[in-house]
């Protein structure tokens, strides 16, 4: 079965570092730690959580 990645319950706002975290198998601070790099030095780091935000399904419900 592929593996899918969806928003995770684990979340400090909407779930997007959480679910990306369980996607590849590595802890979600990790992942947010990349986020504040990438806001605070590229600049890019806010537009792409709330697109991701957007686009990342949440996971279905059994």
């Amino acid at each position: 079965m592929a593996q899918r990645l969806y928003l995770s319950e684990d979340k400090k706002i909407a779930g997007v570092c959480g679910g990306i975290a369980e996607y590849f198998k590595i802890d979600a601070t990790v992942i947010r730690l990349l986020w504040l790099i990438a806001f605070f030095f590229f600049g890019t780091g806010l537009f792409a959580y709330i697109v991701c935000w957007i686009v990342i399904p949440k996971r279905p419900i059994p």
